[in-house]
């Protein structure tokens, strides 16, 4: 994607949520004792696996926003929708099969709830086009949630309402939500296309259109000041304008127990104390982190230096950054603002 990462503003999560994000996240990455990184895709014993499906335009498109995150086991383009089986990709964007481009996700509402990942759907797509997304034309680029039960046909519906009475977009919500049918996978070439033509798609990407809008409409004025007000005037300066805090004049600089470290803003499980290290710096330091793919690194141009900023990747909110003096083979130093951060104890997980 080029461009900055747009806002994913959501409500201040504290206490007993975040303890449970917490809990959870811990009970589910048994091996990160070991040192692995990657996603982990171990399951909370007794949690039931279960399946979301999204239309959103272009299906290259949709995989990469929900794959690799905690909970979720399986990102599948496919079709579904029509009325042919087994239908091709040249047929489906023939327009006559009915079928929609869409992904489905196999996940785990303990590890990541359905209402999460409606939030990241809505933040990838133009819910007010009836007629396709930004180049993509037709209704084979329809937005659809295709709902496996009425548990999330009613969080679907309550989510539409809520965004349509926020006012974030101007015209009426028209993406459907309809009784999920059969699905049908999409050649082999389609799969993680993100990932294995890399290059074509960011180039596809950057003059879709999408980015554009969605950086319109998900990093506003109004998003900025809802962070002001809600932050203090430090944890602004730290999450939004990427300042680091003062060493050794900070909450955890100087933290011991064992725990883990929490998105301020979200409650997301980004660091784990069994990784802290001193770098004698006065900031906290990290060897890796919980998961990797909940910290994302960009490149930060200002000060007349490059630098690699760390960014949540489910807030967009900025957390330090990362150096290449660590104590690993690796060698990586996790330089960490505590005022981006919330530290629960191990005994309360």
């Amino acid at each position: 994607m080029k461009g900055s990462k747009f806002w994913i503003p959501r409500k201040k999560t504290i206490g007993k949520r975040s303890i449970f994000r917490a809990r959870t996240a811990s009970a589910s990455y048994p091996s990160a004792a070991v040192g692995t990184s990657g996603p982990q895709k171990t399951r909370i014993p007794g949690s039931s696996i279960e399946q979301a499906t999204f239309a959103g335009g272009c299906f290259w498109c949709m995989v990469a926003p929900f794959d690799e995150l905690p909970g979720i086991i399986e990102v599948v383009s496919g079709y579904t929708g029509g009325h042919t089986v087994n239908p091709t990709y040249e047929e489906v964007a023939s327009e006559t099969t009915g079928h929609a481009e869409a992904v489905q996700i196999t996940f785990d509402p303990a590890l990541f709830p359905y209402t999460r990942l409606l939030e990241l759907f809505w933040q990838q797509i133009d819910p007010t086009d009836s007629g396709g997304q930004f180049q993509d034309r037709g209704a084979s680029y329809r937005t659809a949630i295709f709902v496996h039960n009425e548990d999330q046909r009613q969080e679907a519906e309550a989510s539409k309402q809520a965004l349509q009475k926020s006012g974030r977009f101007k015209g009426r919500i028209v993406t459907e939500i309809v009784d999920a049918g059969p699905f049908y996978p999409a050649e082999e070439e389609h799969q993680g296309y993100y990932k294995r033509s890399f290059g074509h798609y960011r180039l596809y990407r950057q003059h879709s259109g999408r980015d554009e809008f969605l950086r319109d409409h998900w990093n506003t004025d109004a998003d900025r000041e809802r962070l002001r007000r809600e932050l203090s005037d430090l944890e602004y300066r730290v999450m939004v304008l990427g300042e680091m805090e003062p060493p050794y004049d900070n909450a955890y600089w100087n933290e011991q127990r064992p725990g883990l470290y929490i998105d301020r803003w979200s409650g997301d499980v980004l660091f784990d104390a069994r990784y802290r290290y001193d770098a004698g710096d006065g900031w906290l330091a990290f060897s890796r982190t919980a998961d990797s793919h909940l910290v994302r690194r960009k490149a930060d141009l200002g000060g007349g230096e490059v630098r690699t900023a760390l960014i949540s990747r489910l807030t967009g909110l900025r957390l330090g950054y990362l150096l290449y003096d660590g104590p690993t083979e690796e060698k990586l130093h996790y330089r960490v603002n505590s005022a981006a951060l919330r530290f629960i104890p191990e005994e309360q997980l």
